[in-house]
């Protein structure tokens, strides 16, 4: 079955950088674009960031344009978000997801706290 796994959050002071990384399985990794979102406390999830299946097309929230940059390698399965010079507002459970077969799959998640 599809499986999702992200991890790399944790706590950061403003200004500092994290890389979360997402594992996939059971499923045509590389025929898939893939994509982060994050959920602030109390707010919706939004999307941050999108990669194409073969990575040569990103798109970015305005919001992280220019700190934030999404990457895979198909060889491992694996999609990834370096993230720099954090804000306090990028505080957020990040999650990563693919659409396979029409239906919407997500990861448990990784928490990512900025704060001073």
């Amino acid at each position: 079955q599809v499986q999702l796994v992200e991890s790399g959050g944790g706590s950061v002071q403003p200004g500092g950088s994290l890389r979360l990384s997402c594992a996939a399985s059971g499923f045509t990794f590389r025929s898939t674009a893939m994509k982060w979102y994050r959920q602030a406390p109390g707010k919706e999830r939004v999307l941050v960031a999108a990669i194409s299946s073969a990575g040569g097309s990103t798109t970015y929230a305005d919001s992280v344009k220019g700190r934030f940059t999404i990457s895979r390698d198909n060889a491992k399965n694996a999609v990834y978000l370096q993230m720099n010079s954090l804000k306090p507002e990028d505080t957020a459970v990040y999650y990563c997801k693919a659409e396979v077969w029409f239906n919407n799959y997500w990861g448990q998640g990784t928490q990512v706290t900025v704060s001073s």
